[in-house]
């Protein structure tokens, strides 16, 4: 039997921990495609149960790692892959049991840090209880792009000027351990992503859009980042918040972000104009970037 994310353990199940959005049901799907049995810890208020009716699932709230960690445990999992939307709570309202505070002070002061620290720490306590971290990309390479152009359109100079902006922006903020994007128009830094989010951040940025040529969002991964297990993931809304902003297209890293229905992100950016670029980031994206072909 072929498996995913390690063959030797192919028969023993992975644990999905599971946010909201797409990319928890594609590792579900990458998990049946090849046989990796799995089972499924939803995060209350993340993600959806009706969509894993009929899956060896339990919902937990984020402040209950006793309950999580023993169900896991007795589950026979021991690979852990971290998927999906997660706003970080503040730690008042964790409400966290005996385990969940023990995790806390195990973790200290990282807790407070940003999402990066506080992931961090989480794979390493994680790892001390004998459990395994892993990210998607053990299970979505597919998700994943080389570097090159995705769509028709392609960055004009312009463009790939406030490419090259945004590349220092985020990488100057990500060395914070703040956030993985920004949106730059014409060399001006119109937002740059915090705790909000991506959507948030176009929202906003659309409003304060300059008139002329439109602006760049920049994604990238945060120097030092564990890609195993956070990466950038950018889908079909993205596209449709950067339309709204007014945006002449995208740039995110290459072999660095986890496209969610890569085909639909390509046709509605190929339907409004909007450019896809993979880039690597220490190319400082020149004008021979523009011609490449994924």
């Amino acid at each position: 039997m072929s498996s995913v994310g390690g063959e030797s353990r192919a028969g023993e199940p992975v644990a999905i921990v599971a946010g909201g959005g797409e990319m928890p049901l594609r590792v579900a799907a990458a998990c049946r495609a090849t046989g990796r049995p799995f089972v499924v810890v939803l995060l209350e208020g993340f993600a959806n149960p009706a969509e894993w009716v009929g899956e060896k699932a339990m919902t937990f709230r984020l402040g209950a790692a006793g309950a999580a960690l023993d169900w896991l445990k007795a589950s026979g999992a021991r690979q852990l892959i971290l998927v999906g939307n997660v706003k970080r709570p503040s730690i008042l309202s964790l409400r966290p049991d005996a385990k969940g505070a023990a995790f806390l002070a195990r973790i200290g002061m990282k807790a407070f840090g940003g999402d990066d620290s506080l992931l961090s720490a989480l794979r390493q306590v994680m790892r001390e209880e004998g459990f395994e971290p892993m990210g998607p990309t053990r299970f979505l390479q597919e998700a994943q792009s080389p570097p090159g152009l995705l769509t028709r359109a392609a960055p004009d100079a312009a463009a790939l000027a406030d490419i090259r902006r945004g590349v220092e922006v985020v990488r100057a903020v990500g060395a914070k351990d703040v956030g993985q994007g920004a949106v730059v128009q014409q060399g001006l830094v119109l937002a740059v992503e915090a705790i909000e989010g991506t959507d948030a951040m176009l929202a906003r940025a659309g409003e304060l859009r300059r008139d002329g040529p439109g602006g760049v969002l920049v994604k990238l991964v945060k120097p030092g980042q564990d890609r195993e297990v956070d990466m950038p993931a950018l889908g079909p809304r993205t596209v449709e918040g950067a339309i709204a902003a007014g945006l002449a297209g995208i740039a995110f890293e290459a072999n660095g972000a986890l496209l969610v229905d890569r085909d639909v992100m390509v046709a509605k950016a190929d339907s409004a104009g909007l450019f896809l670029l993979a880039i690597r980031p220490d190319d400082h994206v020149g004008p021979a970037n523009a011609g490449a072909t994924a």
